[in-house]
């Protein structure tokens, strides 16, 4: 059986990872939250992209048939 010193080292110990988690668990919801922003960001920035080139596209005049050239 373990002594009593050697259970409180443990406890310590345990104690101490539960903290240094907890530190990383909030390190890893700020970083989530700032790549969740970039992300949303991005996808305007490319829906606004894409708006701009359909408005291009549609600008284009339609394409005629080309005649067969005769030899």
């Amino acid at each position: 059986m373990a002594s009593l010193t050697d259970l409180t080292d443990r406890v310590e110990r345990l104690l101490l990872r539960h903290d240094e988690i907890l530190r990383t668990n909030l390190l890893l919801q700020v970083q989530l939250t700032a790549i969740t922003q970039e992300r949303d960001s991005l996808r305007s920035r490319l829906n606004a992209a894409r708006a701009r080139v359909e408005a291009l596209l549609e600008r284009l005049p339609a394409e005629t048939p080309k005649e067969e050239e005769q030899p």
